[in-house]
């Protein structure tokens, strides 16, 4: 990662044109051999040839950023799969992979997820433990050339914050991108930590992240609702990667209800009132990037046109 690569990504992102993420990989490796409780990291080391082409299937569906298989690549969570030791190759070997389809084409976002501890004094897991292993997983990333790092499917804002802080410990200029999770309750939007979107908004600006928003959990009805309450809480840009609906039971396996086109309906609300990235979780696959690919150029081209209409919000990122 160079710095003018970081430059290129947050100058893309103050310019008001909004950029495109991918969608899930589960699905794809699921398809190719992924049992349920098998590791989905192993496939960096074992089957790098089906990273490649998640990322192509992507890069021709017409994102312009391309995530990792690395959600779950710190070695707090590598150790119950006995790959702790690995932490490092399988978090490189994630980011080449990607990098080796994108090229110049596209931004690589190197993912990192939760560490599946839990904090104290809540859980038994000291601050520092987690600090340490977050330092670790992205030091191989940085190393390996992300454009990015986000900080994905998060639920405690302090873990979170010690994510962004072991990012900035290990490249004082990648761009730090941080999507929280949450459900919908009767008195609002809260993680299941008690975290609301205002609270999540406060903290991971102040902690020093460049885009923050929401990723997981909930479909895009839901998730525009979300985007309102971030954009109305923070100056900097948001991030919206939703679920293709919440996930349904089936004879033949969970299927995601929301189809490309109704999907793509609601990204165009998204741009409308202002999200810098739109991309998917859950249930979602190339279709579903391609239909939002189309949304953004059709928007893009209003934009063109259309003058004082699609002005953009002053945004700070920093």
């Amino acid at each position: 990662m160079t710095t003018q690569t970081a430059s290129s990504l947050l100058a893309r992102i103050r310019s008001g044109q909004p950029l495109l993420a991918d969608g899930a990989t589960g699905t794809f490796l699921m398809d190719r051999g992924l049992k349920p409780g098998d590791c989905p990291e192993s496939f960096n080391l074992e089957h790098p040839g089906v990273l490649e082409e998640v990322a192509r299937a992507y890069l021709e569906a017409g994102a312009d950023i391309i995530g990792t298989n690395t959600f779950g690549g710190s070695p707090l969570r590598l150790e119950h799969y006995g790959l702790e030791a690995r932490t490092e190759e399988i978090n490189r070997r994630g980011v080449e992979a990607v990098k080796a389809v994108a090229g110049d084409r596209a931004f690589v976002m190197a993912s990192c997820g939760p560490t599946g501890s839990i904090l104290k004094p809540y859980g038994d897991t000291e601050p520092e433990v987690v600090l340490k292993a977050f330092r670790r997983q992205v030091s191989a990333q940085v190393a390996a050339g992300a454009d990015a790092v986000c900080v994905e499917t998060m639920t405690d804002l302090e873990e979170a914050r010690l994510a962004v802080s072991a990012v900035r410990d290990v490249s004082a200029s990648i761009p730090i991108f941080v999507t929280m999770t949450f459900d919908a309750t009767r008195r609002g939007f809260y993680t299941i930590m008690g975290v609301t979107i205002p609270q999540a908004a406060a903290g991971l600006e102040a902690a020093g992240a460049n885009v923050v928003g929401s990723n997981c959990g909930n479909g895009i009805e839901a998730m525009v609702a979300i985007a309102r309450e971030f954009l109305a809480a923070t100056r900097l840009p948001v991030m919206i990667q939703s679920n293709a609906g919440l996930p349904v039971a089936t004879p033949t396996g969970v299927n995601y209800p929301e189809t490309p086109e109704f999907m793509a309906q609601r990204v165009a609300r998204l741009l409308d009132m202002g999200v810098a990235i739109v991309g998917g979780c859950c249930g979602t696959g190339p279709g579903h990037i391609r239909a939002f690919r189309d949304v953004i150029d059709r928007v893009a081209r209003e934009r063109a046109t259309g003058g004082d209409r699609w002005r953009t919000r002053d945004r700070e990122t920093r």
